[in-house]
Parts: structure tokens; sequence; C-alpha cells
């Protein structure tokens, strides 16, 4: 590990921390977000080559309290606002406290900080980009790069979500009762969303994004450790390692997409798997069940299996059963319909996907059109199946998916 990789590693693990003490003291979550990245960005330029200080945390939460004073001093109809900051900060808090100060307050903020960030007003997408800069600690830069977009494009989507959380009332309390269970849900489905879009990334020229997908594990394994006896917490955690498990055999050495049945499954990350499978073992005596954890035993079935055909495809449907009632959808369909194929035959599993092809949301999705290509192909109708990959390769946004499903279709025409 590298110096600069070191101290990338240790500030994206004291981001919420920092940032949440000063929300805390201070209130202005979009103020106080500014100066913690401010404070980091000047930490990430000087400790790889001045050396990591004494005291990170305490050197950070300075830095970035002086970043607000500046900032306060530099408006004089500001002048209010820097009285009550400087009248609330002792000397010696300026100074900062130990990094290992007071860890129920750290705990308690860093959730706060992440349900402020999921707050409901916001769309995805903007969930998703604020959650990555609070609490992720990644530049507006890397998120932008990570996401194929602009710079000022992400930054403008950025402040549109501190705006809007703070026209909305955002406050840095934690949520109770039922409120606090949907915030829970909007930010496991942030996680989740983030996960997939780094593990098959929607559009570009590559398949993937694995800084984001690590990213999504990394958050995902600390919101663990903040919710140890949630069980869809550690069942969306679960389903990522072992998804993640699978990386290292999806792509060929050009980049090409190995689907699932032609993956080499040596060469498949053991480790995450078992760690994967525990967890889901561990989640599922709990109760009650949640959708994660379905998906999550539904990965480990899959990953448990020697080969395509060792796969115990009857389970997996009982699986998809369960999850269909707990959390009903049309992508949910779509994989059933796959695992209906492989236990009852092509045709029962074509005749799911006609009902799906109803929705207006999978009419003209590429997913639909592919999995119908497949089961086709299975059925034995070339053609047909050909002319669905060429279907579904003009709608995919992905290049490699593209690629994979434009090949598909010229190895069944003549």
């Amino acid at each position: 590990m590298t110096a600069a990789t070191g101290v990338e590693d240790l500030l994206r693990q004291l981001a919420p921390q920092v940032l949440g003490a000063l929300v805390r003291r201070y209130g202005q979550f979009d103020r106080c977000e500014d100066a913690t990245q401010e404070a980091l960005i000047r930490a990430a330029a000087r400790w790889p080559t001045e050396g990591v200080p004494e005291n990170p945390r305490g050197w950070l939460a300075t830095v970035a309290t002086h970043r607000m004073l500046d900032e306060v001093r530099a408006d004089r109809s500001r002048r209010r606002r820097e009285d009550a900051i400087v009248a609330a900060t002792p000397q010696s808090e300026l100074l900062g406290r130990p990094a290992d100060a007071d860890p129920e307050a750290d705990r308690d903020d860093s959730l706060k900080l992440l349900f402020l960030c999921c707050h409901p007003a916001l769309s995805p997408p903007s969930q998703i980009a604020l959650t990555l800069r609070a609490v992720g600690g990644l530049t507006t830069a890397q998120i932008a790069a990570a996401f194929l977009v602009p710079e000022p494009t992400m930054a403008q989507r950025i402040s549109r979500a501190k705006q809007t959380v703070r026209a909305n009332g955002g406050s840095f309390t934690m949520p109770s009762g039922p409120d606090r269970a949907r915030r829970l849900t909007a930010v496991l489905h942030v996680l989740y969303l983030l996960f997939n879009e780094g593990y098959t990334a929607t559009a570009g020229p590559d398949l993937t994004a694995p800084r984001l997908s690590d990213e999504a594990i990394r958050l995902t394994d600390w919101l663990r450790r903040l919710l140890p006896y949630d069980a869809e917490v550690a069942g969306l955690l679960a389903l990522m390692l072992l998804t993640e498990a699978r990386r290292p055999a999806r792509t060929a050495p050009d980049g090409a997409l190995v689907p699932l049945a032609e993956q080499d499954r040596g060469r498949w990350d053991r480790d995450l798997i078992d760690r994967g499978v525990a967890l889901v073992s561990e989640a599922l005596t709990r109760g009650p069940v949640g959708p994660y954890q379905v998906q999550a035993a539904i990965a480990a079935v899959h990953d448990e299996a020697a080969d395509l055909a060792a796969t115990d495809w009857p389970q997996i449907l009982g699986l998809y059963d369960l999850l269909e009632r707990l959390a009903p959808g049309p992508m949910v369909t779509l994989n059933r319909a796959v695992a209906v194929a492989m236990v009852h035959g092509p045709a029962d599993g074509l005749a799911l996907l006609a009902e799906l092809a109803t929705d207006a949301r999978m009419a003209r999705h590429h997913r639909l059109l592919a999995t119908r290509a497949h089961l086709r192909e299975l059925a034995g109708d070339r053609v047909a199946a050909a002319a669905d990959y060429r279907a579904a390769a003009r709608l995919a946004t992905s290049l490699p998916e593209r690629r994979h499903l434009t090949g598909r279709a010229a190895r069944l025409e003549p």
C-alpha cells in the first residue's frame, strides 16, 4: 500500500466523523459539508509528503472549523453567525479532541449523517451522490469520474441536493418509529443501487466500476457495525460479498462480458463467498426475513454450486417465489422466469416473460429482450433468439453488454 493510498483510506474513515461532529456543534449541514471537503482536500495534498498528524481527526476538524470562520468573516452581513460559531467553540476545542474520544457520539453522528443524506425529498441519484461525498469522503471529481459525467454536472447535482435537504427541513436528528424504518429502507436502497452501478455499469466503455462497488461494500460494512443486530443490513452486505466474489471471472482478458453459466468458478473469491454465506446464514435465523436476505440466499446457492449443472434450481425458484411475495417487481419476475425455465422448461419461462412484456416499465428494457433471447435459445428457436439478442443490443447502453449481445446473435445466425 502506498502512502497516498493509506492516507485516502484514513480520510474516508474520518470524513463522516468530522462532518458529524461539525453538524452536531454548528448545524448548517451544507456549510459544514463544504468545510469538511476543503479539509479533506488539503489533507490529501499534504499528508502523503508531510506525514499524518498525531491527531488526524483533530487536524481535520480544526481546518474545517477555520474554513467556516473564514467564510463567515468574508461576509459582514453574517457577522452574527460568526459570533455564534466563535462563542460555541472554546479554543481547546479548536485544537481537536483525540480521534477515539466519545465513540458513541461518533456512532450516533454517523447514523444521523447517513439518514440525512438519504432524505426522502431527494431522488435516488442525488441520495447516492450526497452519500458518497458527505459519508464516503469522495471528492466531487472522484464521484463525477465514477459516474462518467462532467465534474460541473456532479457539483450542481450535489449542490441542489444540499439545497433540497435544507429547504425540506432536514435536521441532524435520528428519526424514530415508522419514519426511521422508512429512512433505513432508503439508506439500504441507495447502497444497493450504488453497488449495482459498480458491478454492472449502466453506460460507458467498461462493464464494471469497481470503485463504486468497493465503496458500497465499505459503507454497508460500516453500517452493519453501527446496526449489528439488523438482519436486513447483514443481508445486504452478504448479497454484495457473494456477488462481488464473482468479479474476477466476469470479464475476459479483453474486457468482454462472461455470463454466469460460462464463468471459471475456480476464479471466484472463496473468502468473500465464505464470509457472505456466514452472514446470510446468521441473518436468516433472526427474522423476520427481508428481501435482501432472500437475494443473498439466492446468491449463496449459485456460489456454492461447483458448476451450472450442479445448481439447485428448485431451491432458487422457491426463494424467488418468496422474494416475489416480499418485494414484487418486474426485475424479480424477470429473474424468476429464468428459474422457472431451468426447473420446468423454457416454455414456462417464456410464458412468464410474455406477461411481463405488457408491463410498461419492461416492454423496451434490454434485459427483458436478452432474457427472452436466452430462453428461446434454450428452446431451440435460434432465429427468434438471434432477433431478440439484436434488439437487446440496440437498447443496451453499456458497450460490453452491447458487444456480448451482438456476439450472441452472430453465433445463432446462419
